[in-house]
């Protein structure tokens, strides 16, 4: 099945192109018009930022006063599940995806607290959803990218496939950078298939001795008290890996924990352990280290060699500043 959107026929693409030619039939062939209509929208001049559905407002800060706002072009528009690949505007809201991808049997676990979210929004915040113990980070998810640049260039980057090629890999510093780098308007991310079975158990056991006796499990949340374990796979590999830790006083449940969404905090995974016996209000990833919370977290420090690094980036890619100003992603 291959499923085309409003994009048939455009125009050849134009514009600047990093990472692997493009050989032979393409998802990503031609340039479709919300994209041109996108770049011409941000234009060349005077402080932008992208909004989506404005979930994740409150990371990194807000824009500078006086900052225009655009919108990114949304849809899905073509999505090819024997390549296991979709290609879809940024702004289209990550609900409108899953139901689209789940005809076919596949997914894109990106995992929004809030489904309202926008793939462009979920990305250039970097937010993994709470599966990602097992999917991995949601950069991993991304192949291809279209975004606009400080010039109002559409800038393609990465490859259109699975099969893709080693080069400057662009999408990945993109994920994560808050629209300071560049405006995404249009994604290509690889699919999986929806698993055939899935279970959430919950239970006062040891959360890291639980993770310990499992195998691949999709999610292991702990609050401090409870413990939410999210298995999935095939049916009767999700029966044995229940049967693992029943005797730790896990049980089926009918879904997982409300995830707290006003902060952040990153930890080793081994440093998890101190939380136990601290005041409520989080849910902690075992095996991740990201821990949750229910009150906004002062932003963290890297090292000044890093910091250097993305300034100087930020200079190459924005040298005047127009891009998201305000707002941090470092």
């Amino acid at each position: 099945m291959n499923l085309r959107g409003s994009n048939a026929g455009a125009p050849p693409a134009t514009g600047s192109s990093t990472g692997p030619t493009e050989v032979g039939a393409s998802l990503a062939a031609n340039i479709a018009p919300e994209v041109t209509g996108f770049a011409r929208e941000v234009g060349d001049s005077d402080p932008v930022t992208v909004v989506g559905a404005r979930t994740h407002a409150q990371v990194g800060g807000e824009s500078t006063a006086g900052t225009r706002e655009v919108q990114a072009p949304a849809g899905v528009w073509e999505h090819e599940p024997s390549e296991m690949t979709v290609r879809c505007g940024a702004g289209t809201p990550v609900a409108e995806l899953v139901v689209h991808l789940a005809h076919s049997g596949q997914m894109v676990p990106l995992d929004p607290v809030d489904d309202a979210a926008t793939v462009g929004g979920v990305l250039a915040c970097g937010f993994s959803g709470h599966r990602r113990l097992r999917y991995g980070h949601v950069r991993d998810l991304v192949l291809q990218t279209r975004h606009v640049d400080a010039t109002g260039k559409v800038v393609t980057a990465g490859g259109p496939t699975v099969k893709n090629v080693s080069g400057y890999d662009l999408p990945r510093l993109l994920v994560g950078s808050l629209g300071t780098l560049g405006c995404l308007a249009e994604v290509i991310l690889r699919t999986l298939p929806v698993p055939p079975a899935a279970q959430w158990l919950v239970g006062v056991g040891d959360p890291f001795a639980a993770f310990d006796l499992l195998y691949r499990p999709s999610s292991v949340l702990w609050d401090g008290t409870r413990t939410w374990i999210l298995l999935e796979g095939d049916p009767t590999d999700v029966a044995a890996e229940t049967a693992k830790v029943e005797p730790l006083g896990f049980g089926p449940a009918h879904g997982g924990p409300t995830i707290p969404g006003a902060g952040r905090e990153s930890m080793k995974p081994s440093e998890l352990r101190a939380l136990a016996g601290t005041p409520g209000g989080w849910i902690a990833e075992v095996g991740v280290g990201l821990v949750h919370r229910s009150e906004p977290v002062a932003a963290g420090t890297i090292a000044p060699t890093n910091a250097a690094l993305m300034a100087e980036l930020k200079r190459k890619l924005d040298p005047e500043g127009r891009l998201n100003p305000g707002r941090s992603a470092w």
